[in-house]
């Protein structure tokens, strides 16, 4: 199994004066669904001006960013994997406006975009209401920092307390509840009394709706025969490299995979920032992203948010999303942006794979040959010479679209435009 995910339930606290949540905001529109494939999916993010759509307490916007302003709560947190004990914290809150969907959301994914330097972190929040009304609880998606200085990235594992619950970083619904709205909230810490800027510059989520089963085999488009540039790296000849970060090889798909993307737009650490890695080592940025993604609790480096946020650090927008077919992924292509895709799949279902199956692997979708097959950048490969592989359409799409609904990290330049979604598209 590559990059299986999973997590453990794991306990920390976080002890302060309750903020003032309210009840509810203004709705959100979103584009329709895709009513004739089932695959009900929607993305809805705050950034700049829009985050003056949200709801502060001891935060404020400035500059297109939300900061820790007046009034912030004085909190102790006492991180579990460290055995400081607790620690005084200025904490702020930012909360969003209430997003509503046209269905009943089953599954939601956060992303968040933050300056996160020494001394300070986030912790990224999600509530429901169902089509009866019933409130759900607050659960925690996890807390993230840049950096790993006296603290540790997590995952809180599954909270399943009322009417949904955490898989990693994904909000699951419980059986025969549906969402039709959903809220966001955003948990700023610093060191008490300290001055350093947090700042966060983006939150949103996916929230969607997808059939247990994948459907017929989209037809190739206009991008059949492209193939975009990017740098080939591999997960497996780092293995057994710092086993504190899971220690390479099959566990570091997804760190291996987004740094493909950083490289192929001249992004990522610089020699000086990945100086500390073994000099033996080769590839020494993937060692570099494997530490910065690294959670505990989830004990891997796979959580799909921390990717893309650790991708934001240099200078580019990324999120994670779903998208319904091939077709989708053509329009990203068409427009020179690689994706990320999380697939799985049994054996004999993946021809020229470099593993016989995964309940979860991360690769990097580049490109289609003439005849719409997949061409990809698989970080499974033994060496970096022969990432590069193809897969037949069928069998790529049922992987992907049909086993994790088409989960995607979209990782860019802001000054390379997403491609237009089509009518029944949103991202």
């Amino acid at each position: 199994m590559v990059g299986f995910r999973t997590a453990t339930t794991l306990t920390a606290t976080i002890i302060a004066a309750a903020g003032a949540v309210p009840a509810s905001a203004p709705a959100v529109e979103h584009a329709p669904a895709h009513a004739a494939a089932k695959r009900q999916i929607v993305f809805e993010r705050w950034s700049g001006p829009g985050l003056q759509a949200g709801r502060v307490n001891g935060a404020r916007v400035r500059h297109g960013s939300i900061v820790i302003g007046p009034g912030a709560v004085r909190a102790r947190y006492n991180d579990p994997y460290d055995h400081a004990g607790p620690r005084p914290y200025d904490r702020g809150r930012w909360t969003s406006p209430w997003a509503h969907t046209p269905f009943g959301l089953t599954e939601l994914i956060a992303s968040y975009d933050a300056k996160t330097p020494v001394g300070t972190f986030i912790e990224i929040w999600v509530r429901g209401r169902s089509g009866s009304g019933a409130l759900s609880s607050w659960d925690s998606l996890g807390r993230w920092a840049s950096h790993d200085t006296r603290f540790h990235r997590m995952s809180l594992g599954p909270q399943a307390d009322d009417l949904s619950s955490v898989a990693v970083d994904t909000l699951t619904t419980h059986q025969g509840v549906r969402y039709r709205a959903w809220q966001l909230r955003v948990d700023l810490f610093r060191h008490a009394g300290g001055d350093a800027t947090l700042a966060v510059e983006m939150v949103g989520a996916m929230a969607s709706r997808v059939p247990d089963r994948s459907g017929a085999v989209s037809r190739p488009g206009s991008t059949a025969g492209t193939a975009l540039a990017v740098p080939r790296f591999s997960q497996e000849i780092h293995q057994g490299e710092y086993p504190q970060w899971n220690g390479g090889g099959e566990a570091w798909c997804s760190p291996t995979s987004t740094s493909m993307v950083l490289a192929y737009w001249n992004r990522g650490p610089k020699p000086r920032q990945y100086a500390w890695v073994d000099h033996r080592y080769r590839q020494p940025w993937v060692d570099y992203a494997a530490r910065y993604t690294y959670a505990s609790g989830y004990d891997g480096t796979g959580m799909w948010p921390f990717n893309t946020a650790y991708a934001s650090r240099f200078g580019l927008d990324a999120f994670v999303t779903r998208l319904r077919s091939l077709r989708e992924a053509e329009l990203f292509i068409s427009a020179g942006i690689p994706l990320v895709a999380s697939i799985a799949f049994g054996k004999g279902e993946l021809d020229g794979a470099p593993i016989d199956s995964t309940n979860g692997h991360l690769l990097v979708i580049r490109g289609f040959t003439a005849r719409g097959d997949v061409r990809v950048n698989d970080p499974a490969a033994p060496s970096a010479k022969t990432v590069a592989r193809t897969y037949r359409r069928g069998q790529f799409e049922r992987a992907w679209i049909g086993a994790t609904g088409g989960v995607a990290y979209v990782i860019h330049p802001r000054s390379t435009p997403l491609p237009a979604p089509g009518r029944h598209s949103n991202w």
